[in-house]
């Protein structure tokens, strides 16, 4: 997935991204974009909690199915600050789950909302998916307002083994609060 915003661009997850990452802390790339490569920096940091997720990644690694999913990078600095994407391909109802993680030091600027607004409309827009849903840590609520502010609503709760308790969220395509994906944030 290849996407801009304000302040961020989108870029393909590739394997080599993945092989260099587990191999190192911190490392340049040059990832692929419609205006040629362009090197963006990965620090230590990065991917934040999908780290543990990379090697189970690597092994089936797929482009095309990689494709609703793309590393988060701040334009300002061309660093990598987190990972958002789809989880595998819609269900038999229409269902696409999504994931997002960013590093620390990005929390709390609105960069997750930035990116996933893309990402969920985007998703929306496909006629293979019903409504997009996500899950949420009761411990993260900084990760429930993300979903709030893109028009999700709660409609359930799961268990575990890692996060414990979660939220299940879901926002379907024609629901009027899409209107909040389609404005960006003040």
């Amino acid at each position: 997935m290849y996407a801009e915003t304000p302040r961020l661009l989108l870029v393909p997850l590739t394997r080599e991204v993945i092989e260099t990452r587990l191999s190192r802390d911190t490392f340049t790339a040059a990832v692929p974009t419609p205006h040629g490569p362009l090197t963006v920096t990965y620090p230590p940091a990065w991917p934040g909690d999908l780290l543990p997720l990379l090697p189970r990644r690597l092994a089936p690694f797929d482009a095309a199915k990689e494709a609703w999913s793309a590393t988060l990078v701040e334009l300002a600095t061309l660093t990598a600050i987190g990972q958002l994407g789809a989880k595998g391909r819609p269900d038999a109802q229409g269902d696409q789950e999504i994931g997002y993680g960013l590093n620390p030091e990005a929390w709390g600027q609105g960069y997750a909302t930035e990116a996933a607004r893309v990402l969920v409309a985007a998703l929306l827009a496909r006629p293979d998916v019903r409504r997009v849903t996500a899950q949420t840590a009761t411990t993260n609520p900084a990760s429930g307002r993300v979903l709030e502010k893109l028009g999700f609503e709660k409609v359930g709760t799961a268990w575990d083994e890692e996060d414990g308790d979660l939220i299940v969220w879901a926002c379907a395509a024609g629901n009027a609060s899409q209107e909040a994906m389609k404005t960006p944030p003040a």
